[in-house]
């Protein structure tokens, strides 16, 4: 049987400063074919290119993925300043619906950095423009210097909410992550539900209530040897049996031969 298909929410970019181009981190693709065991999909987020309905109907589920473009603050009723740095309104177009018809249907999805910001302001939440400008709160943004191992490091706790999925998944009521964002969680949506934060309380992982399917989103960056690391590995693999469920559930069953 072909493996199910994870469609990956792409970025856009100008390559060479001028040739426009839609990309994706082969670690995203890397993490959902050699742990979650799916085939990645990359797609072209941008509302010329596909629709909601046709994304659900040809992917079984989704990964958004981080990306230097921020979600607009006009998706969670706040002007736009400096501080909140790039856009990509083709992209908002496209995920914020889609996350909201995942939660609906029970189609899971994973979302990454960008991808848990998105998931909060598709469910109604907002997000601080610049975290480490915050009373009390840490740097959370990539290092600017230094190799792709010193980027990703590991660099803070997150503490799980006792007995929530999260903790359920690893084993484990406190991880170690890497972290990689700017931005973050301002006020939570109605129905996201804040199962994990940093040592100086900064939101990192989130599920939505009462959802019928997989809806687990981290703030940090799993994807980075995924198949390594001891958090990341359990969560693509959940996230790839919910997958697999969801796609034995939508195919028709073999005609029984009398």
């Amino acid at each position: 049987m072909a493996r199910p298909v994870v469609g990956i929410i792409g970025n856009r970019y100008l390559l060479n400063d001028q040739y426009p181009a839609h990309a994706g981190g082969a670690m995203n693709s890397e993490a959902v074919s050699e742990v979650s065991d799916c085939m990645p999909l990359l797609i072209p987020a941008d509302p010329r290119f596909v629709t909601v309905a046709d994304l659900l109907e040809r992917c079984d589920g989704f990964l958004f993925t981080g990306g230097r473009p921020n979600v607009h603050p006009e998706e969670y009723g706040e002007p736009p300043t400096e501080a909140h740095g790039e856009f990509d309104r083709a992209r908002d177009a496209i995920a914020l619906p889609l996350i909201r018809a995942c939660v609906q249907s029970g189609q899971p999805f994973l979302g990454i950095c960008r991808g848990f910001q998105e998931v909060n302001v598709a469910m109604g939440g907002t997000l601080y423009p610049e975290i480490r400008e915050l009373p009390g709160r840490m740097n959370h943004r990539m290092p600017p210097d230094g190799t792709l191992e010193e980027k990703f490091e590991h660099r803070h706790t997150v503490s799980f909410t006792e007995g929530g999925p999260f903790h359920r998944l690893m084993g484990a009521s406190e991880v170690m992550t890497n972290t990689l964002h700017g931005q973050g969680i301002k006020s939570s949506g109605p129905r996201v539900i804040i199962d994990g934060v940093a040592p100086d309380g900064t939101p990192e992982a989130i599920f939505i209530s009462d959802a019928p399917g997989f809806t687990l989103s981290v703030q940090w960056h799993p994807e980075y040897r995924a198949s390594q690391d001891p958090v990341s590995r359990p969560l693509f693999a959940a996230f790839g049996d919910a997958v697999r469920s969801w796609a034995r559930s939508r195919t028709p069953l073999p005609a029984q031969v009398a």
